[in-house]
């Protein structure tokens, strides 16, 4: 490729060889300068990344009896924000499933992958869910149980999700900001919902 009659001899119309270092320069530095003038569009136009939320809450009530709520897959009567569920398959990862409808009109369908009952740890993904209620895609959370000192449990409640809208510029309601509230919230109360539960006399 040649830039402004280079390489060899005069630029044509007789521009020295001056004129055609500064266009090549010219040149060099609109190509370098390109990727800077389009990094910010490119990066409002990226597509879906991970999200974590990690929630925690210590819990007056020993191990045992707290693993006995939140280890029964079928039972989701801690959570706030579900009025019923359609649960089968136990607590058999891969086969037990359930469907939570919200106090708020919609469902969602999920399934248990991996439970360690010694452990006192399970792990389900989401298979299906009303984006206009949780706006998620392809959630997967963990539940997990620890002992504390004096009787006491420490409850943990993580996962890993994307927005609901996969694609780059997602409007406003779908957000990665708003995904990740909205799995905040719902950890938050639950959790908070669950120490009601088992701290009540």
């Amino acid at each position: 490729m040649t830039i402004s009659g280079l390489p060899g001899g005069p630029a044509p119309g007789g521009f020295g060889p001056s004129r055609r270092f500064s266009g090549l320069a010219a040149a060099l530095a609109l190509l370098l300068a390109a990727p800077v003038a389009f990094a910010p569009s490119l990066a409002a136009a990226h597509g879906a990344t991970p999200q974590k939320v990690v929630e925690t809450i210590e819990i007056a009530a020993p191990p045992e009896k707290v693993w006995a709520v939140v280890g029964d897959f079928a039972d989701v009567s801690w959570r706030p924000e579900i009025e019923r569920a359609e649960a089968q398959g136990g607590n058999v990862p891969e086969k037990a499933t359930r469907r939570l409808f919200y106090r708020r009109g919609g469902f969602l369908d999920e399934r248990l992958v991996q439970y360690d009952g010694a452990a006192m740890s399970l792990r389900y993904i989401i298979e299906r869910a009303d984006i206009d209620v949780l706006p998620v895609g392809n959630l997967s959370a963990t539940l997990t149980v620890r002992g504390l000192g004096e009787g006491g449990s420490r409850v943990e409640w993580k996962s890993r999700f994307y927005r609901a809208f996969p694609g780059g510029n997602p409007p406003e309601q779908f957000t990665d900001e708003v995904a990740t509230d909205a799995v905040t919230r719902i950890f938050k109360a639950g959790l908070a919902s669950l120490k009601a539960k088992l701290e009540r006399p």
